[in-house]
């Protein structure tokens, strides 16, 4: 009997040590000395209003702000990925999402700050997209010849990716089609009233211009095929970040109607430069990566963001504060 009371008082005083415990711990947890977040301001250099790079960047702000408050954002609005990079490397912005051809194109041609650049990480691929009316007779990029296509604004990542793709099909982008600085800021409205008869983009899915496009007019995609790619790996190794892909069938479900899409898509990156305060990059690399799901709620290519392959930011290396962050997620 004895014995009985004594196992039935052990068991009653083990529930009593648990919770004490708990309590000591979460009192140890909120007297320990925690590291403030960074303060500040910071620019963030994005793209077009009507481009993902810029509602990604909006939302990125948002997710900022609720992990570090004291940290202002001022998000700039650029014309892409080279304007982007340079914005970067020569102190202009301190953040950029820009696309890793862009950034390799930036460091072949040994600009200024290039070798101060680094990588915070991968986040999302951009597809080529070349758009024309339904009623086009435009099949091929061959059949670009002549025809007025926007190829967009001088320092985006679009006039790299459209004079390449015009190259590897034979066409001189400035002697054989009659080049427009339309991107998808202007391109939609000026397909849809007959101003130009294609125009490049390359975006994220699904790209907020064009899914406007498709609710007021009837267009289609031309396919860029693997063959095209492959010509574009010949031509340099530099171009090597150019991957041939499909677009995905519910991209733009109302103008796809079914089908997929035959193209190519480039990486993007969040890059910075070598001198940013490690800890800053280090707090913002979190953010970044811990907002996937609450930023991929309104923005679709926003999802893909994984841990596993931000770190890989060719051809930049990683900046010392991202590191560090991806050091500390090790198991």
């Amino acid at each position: 009997m004895l014995q009985g009371l004594c196992r039935y008082g052990a068991r009653r005083r083990l529930p009593v040590a648990t919770a004490a415990l708990v309590v000591l711990g979460l009192l140890l947890w909120w007297l320990w000395p925690r590291e403030e977040p960074p303060t500040g301001t910071i620019t963030l250099s994005t793209g077009t209003e009507e481009g993902v790079y810029y509602e990604y960047g909006e939302r990125l702000r948002a997710a900022i702000a609720r992990d570090m408050p004291g940290l202002k954002v001022v998000v700039q609005s650029s014309d892409g990925s080279q304007q982007n990079v340079a914005r970067v490397a020569t102190g202009e912005a301190d953040f950029a999402i820009a696309a890793a051809d862009a950034v390799e194109t930036y460091q072949q041609n040994r600009m200024p700050g290039h070798a101060g650049l680094r990588g915070m990480a991968r986040l999302y691929d951009d597809y080529a997209q070349l758009v024309v009316a339904r009623t086009s007779d435009i099949e091929t990029v061959e059949d670009l010849r002549g025809k007025r296509v926007g190829v967009g604004p001088d320092d985006s990542g679009v006039r790299l990716i459209a004079d390449r793709v015009l190259k590897a099909a034979g066409l001189d982008p400035r002697q054989d089609v009659v080049p427009e600085k339309d991107g998808i800021a202007t391109g939609p409205n000026r397909l849809r009233d007959g101003r130009i008869d294609a125009f490049f983009w390359s975006g994220g899915l699904p790209t907020r211009g064009l899914a406007d496009l498709a609710e007021t007019s009837d267009f289609r995609f031309v396919e860029i095929d693997a063959a095209l790619v492959a010509e574009l790996h010949d031509q340099d190794d530099a171009l090597g970040f150019y991957r041939s892909s499909v677009m995905p069938a519910d991209a733009y479900p109302s103008v796809q109607r079914g089908g997929t899409v035959q193209t190519l898509t480039v990486a993007n990156l969040l890059i910075t430069r070598a001198g940013v305060d490690p800890r800053l990059t280090e707090w913002l690399t979190r953010t970044v990566i811990n907002s996937r799901d609450s930023i991929g709620s309104h923005v679709h290519s926003a999802q893909l963001v994984d841990l596993r392959t931000a770190i890989y930011t060719d051809p930049l290396s990683l900046h010392e504060g991202a590191r560090r962050y991806y050091r500390s997620m090790k198991p």
